[in-house]
């Protein structure tokens, strides 16, 4: 079966994306470069991410591009990092109220001053370039470690 094609908007401009139903409670999500998600309810089997799953993988993904250079500058363009988004929407209120991202990489080879610099230049990083974490902001507690350590 070939999946529906996204219905046109008459709003349709950059940075606007589609969600097409593909059947109960299943959608396929697309951008304008091509890109594809397979999205769903979490009572939906199957492999596809919900929306609570897609906001927060949007908040990840928005923190990983947001210390991409200033940590590649310091530590190497093969270093690895990555980013959790961490939460569970709350029962009694059907939203997200604390979501804690996760930044797992190695900064073992710096010495104290180079790390301390590094996570300070890194949160500023995040404060600064994270549009998604900035559009949630006052919205959701979001709270950010790197390296094991709480970043204020």
């Amino acid at each position: 079966m070939t999946e529906p094609t996204p219905q046109p908007s008459t709003n349709e401009g950059p940075g606007s994306v589609s969600a097409t139903r593909i059947g109960t409670r299943r959608y396929v999500g697309r951008n304008a470069r091509g890109a594809t998600v397979a999205i769903g309810g979490l009572d939906v089997e199957g492999e596809h991410f919900s929306p609570g799953e897609l906001l927060k993988l949007a908040l990840a993904g928005c923190v990983g591009l947001s210390v991409d250079r200033p940590m590649t500058r310091r530590l190497g363009d093969d270093a690895e990092l990555t980013v959790w988004a961490h939460g569970q929407s709350e029962e009694a209120s059907n939203r997200y109220e604390r979501i804690q991202e996760e930044l797992v990489l190695d900064l073992s080879g710096l010495d104290p001053a180079e790390r301390e610099k590094l996570l300070d230049i890194m949160v500023r990083s995040i404060e600064r370039a994270c549009t998604v974490g900035r559009s949630v902001e006052g919205s959701i507690d979001v709270s950010t470690v790197i390296d094991g350590v709480e970043m204020g």
